[in-house]
């Protein structure tokens, strides 16, 4: 008999509270080796807790998170980073007070990627021709885009195996979330897998290997990505109809 691979991230019926609620109830999704993921629905629906729960940075209270098949539902967020999932949170989160480079060094404390700092700070910057422009100006001075773009490359610096994306393109210009999803797509062509929470949902399930519709906590459809863009109950989530 054929052995079954494992998905390199499994979430199996996870419940999170923030605070005294029940932020997710019931959210189960896979993410494949190099696979590119989105999540959708509405406001308040549970894909950022879902995204936090991922990385550590919340308490699963029911349910599992493995990767490559080992349990990591209750491991600290620096042994997850460490493990190979990168973190690029709504708000992205920067060391305004920082530098560029600064914020860029930032990203690569765990120990892989502190063996090939120099190397990966050159190829991060190689990629991102506007950060290498301005490697020594103060985050916090930078356009909105700029700091997106500045978000994703911190978490590239830890040398990830799935980066988790949440909202990459709020707030931000058309123009400039065409250049983000740009990026997002010559990430995910390397090989490294995403999984992406995101408002727009065209942008975010038409170039999606597969897509989950969140709604109060809970997945309650699942597909390929294209199929989901116009699907009633994609509709029915995002807009609360």
């Amino acid at each position: 008999m054929t052995a079954v691979t494992p998905a390199l991230l499994a979430v199996r019926h996870i419940g999170v509270d923030r605070g005294e609620a029940r932020a997710v109830t019931d959210v189960s999704l896979e993410v494949g080796a190099g696979e590119l993921v989105a999540v959708v629905g509405g406001n308040g629906a549970g894909k950022s807790t879902t995204l936090r729960a991922i990385s550590g940075l919340e308490r699963v209270r029911t349910g599992t998170i493995t990767l490559d098949g080992d349990d990591v539902t209750r491991m600290s967020p620096h042994h997850i980073v460490a493990a190979g999932v990168a973190h690029v949170a709504e708000g992205r989160r920067l060391f305004p007070a920082m530098t560029v480079r600064e914020n860029l060094l930032m990203g690569a404390f765990n120990k892989r990627a502190r063996h090939r700092l120099d190397t990966l700070l050159s190829e991060v910057l190689d990629r991102f021709g506007v950060l290498a422009d301005r490697a020594g100006q103060r985050a916090g001075t930078m356009s909105g885009g700029e700091q997106q773009l500045l978000a994703i490359a911190r978490a590239l610096m830890s040398q990830p195996r799935l980066l988790l994306l949440d909202e990459p393109s709020l707030a931000l210009a058309p123009k400039i979330v065409q250049q983000v999803f740009d990026v997002i797509d010559a990430i995910h062509a390397e090989g490294i897998a995403v999984l992406l929470v995101e408002q727009n949902i065209r942008h975010a399930l038409s170039r999606a290997d597969r897509g989950y519709v969140v709604d109060t906590g809970r997945t309650v459809h699942s597909g390929p990505g294209p199929e989901l863009v116009d699907h009633p109950i994609t509709q029915a989530a995002y807009l609360g109809v």
